[in-house]
């Protein structure tokens, strides 16, 4: 005695789809892509954001740190109409002279970041004297960086206002 299914010698044994289930498959796949994809899309996006506020965080205590190193040592080689602020956002990266008696370097960023919603290194600036919704840098020196970048993030603020 055998167990397992019994087959009567007439009926068709070939194995395969038919059209409708085929159809039905291609269907669901579908309708599955249609529902990933969008969701994809903001999380990339959502990651390119959190990218960009890493950025501005890190280029901000850099700033921070080169003004915190200029007050605490006044004969740092520095320009005064610039109040110890950095005039210009390559000044974290190529640094200052401390001004003692063994000649060093002190740096604040190994490279200018990329902004990861341009994917250019340019940022926006803003100067100590300046308001915080001022869009034309006056050039005196680098208090504040923020995004180029047009457009809103997915919480709904403009991109230039982080």
């Amino acid at each position: 005695m055998t167990l397992g299914v019994h087959r009567r010698a007439g009926t068709g044994s070939k194995q395969g789809f038919t059209l409708i289930e085929l159809l039905c498959c291609v269907f669901l796949i579908s309708l599955m892509a249609g529902v990933a994809l969008p969701v994809a899309h903001v999380m990339d996006r959502r990651a390119r954001e959190l990218e960009l506020r890493k950025e501005l965080r890190v280029m901000r205590r850099a700033i921070d740190a080169y003004h915190f190193a200029v007050a605490q040592l006044p004969g740092a080689d520095v320009n005064a109409t610039a109040e110890g602020w950095p005039e210009e956002l390559e000044d974290l990266v190529e640094g200052f002279d401390p001004g003692g008696a063994k000649p060093i370097t002190v740096k604040f960023l190994r490279r200018i970041p990329v902004d990861p919603l341009t994917g250019e290194q340019e940022w926006g600036f803003r100067s100590h004297k300046q308001e915080s919704d001022d869009d034309s840098w006056d050039g005196v020196n680098v208090f504040d960086v923020y995004s180029l970048a047009e457009g809103k993030a997915l919480d709904g603020t403009e991109y230039k206002d982080w």
